[in-house]
């Protein structure tokens, strides 16, 4: 019937995009920088860093974006430039930004005859997914709308392989190095070393520019701790979660080290006067205020999740 021809002719319209624009950061590595905007103001799904590698046989895609529009015009752009097949689709942690675009590459589509890639992730990630899922969809729906379309989480229960402790791909001649971390920014981060080349993905455990944000299921003192360990990672290329690629990564993790051992500080002394949540949301982390984009909505957030916490040491 031609009305339905028309139906899938629009939703196609709705989910089609231009390929995402990637820089090559090092040899086969590509990244596509997201931009610094608030979940609740202005957001198209298009945040977080995301990417691939690119092997003598195969690539891994790191991160996938907020939709599956912005997980197809990622691919658009891999597709651009390689035709070697999708093998792996790593998931840094589960939070929207970096994983709705995961449709786009499990279904397959562009490869006939070829199996989907393996959905990887930390071993926490499918019980996270489990019980945020669905407030997540129903978040993105009210977010972009129309643009939605198609944003599913896929097989949030049953990732194809998850990281308990590390995990050793290879692309061909590759090799790709997954770590899973203790709770730190979330209970299932996992990074992404690239050995050739020396380049760490480190997903949200860095943040560049952008406020870091705390979530929920992370512990604030458990990143300290990793930030601690990863300034003893030697990197060549460090691609954050958010903001710009470092060539040094050191100053980079100080700063944001510097900014949640203030907000621990400062919370804590709050408690201790009496004041009230309200009264701490307005000035916790202050001293920060002017290091970081995007400070006064994510600041207030974070207090709200850290004081209840410190009320009960």
């Amino acid at each position: 019937m031609q009305w339905v021809w028309l139906l899938a002719l629009a939703l196609a319209a709705q989910v089609a995009a231009a390929p995402l624009r990637v820089q090559q950061v090092a040899p086969g590595v590509y990244v596509h920088v997201g931009q610094h905007k608030d979940v609740e103001d202005g957001y198209d799904g298009d945040i977080a860093n995301i990417g691939f590698i690119v092997g003598r046989d195969a690539v891994a895609v790191i991160d996938t974006g907020g939709s599956y529009k912005v997980g197809m015009a990622l691919k658009q752009a891999l597709r651009a430039i390689t035709a070697l097949p999708i093998r792996y689709v790593i998931n840094t942690h589960g939070h929207p930004d970096h994983v709705f675009g995961n449709a786009a590459f499990i279904d397959g589509a562009d490869t006939p005859g070829q199996a989907p890639p393996r959905l990887i992730g930390h071993a926490m990630l499918p019980q996270a997914l489990a019980v945020r899922g669905d407030a997540y969809v129903r978040n993105l729906n009210k977010q972009l709308g129309s643009q939605a379309a198609h944003s599913t989480l896929v097989s949030p229960t049953a990732p194809t392989d998850t990281v308990h402790d590390r995990l050793r791909l290879d692309l061909g001649d590759r090799p790709l190095e997954l770590r899973a971390w203790p709770r730190a920014h979330t209970n299932q981060d996992l990074t992404v070393f690239d050995v050739g080349t020396g380049t760490l993905w480190t997903g949200d455990l860095l943040f560049v520019e952008r406020t870091p944000a705390v979530d929920g299921d992370g512990d604030v003192t458990g990143w300290l701790a990793a930030i601690e360990t990863l300034q003893t990672v030697p990197t060549t290329t460090a691609i954050p979660g958010h903001g710009p690629v470092l060539r040094n990564k050191s100053g980079a993790l100080e700063r944001q080290r510097d900014y949640l051992a203030t907000l621990l500080r400062d919370v804590r002394a709050s408690i201790r006067q009496g004041r009230s949540l309200d009264e701490t949301m307005t000035t916790a982390a202050a001293s920060q205020r002017k290091k970081w984009q995007l400070f006064e909505v994510v600041n207030g957030r974070n207090v709200n999740v850290v004081y209840p916490v410190l009320e009960w040491e």
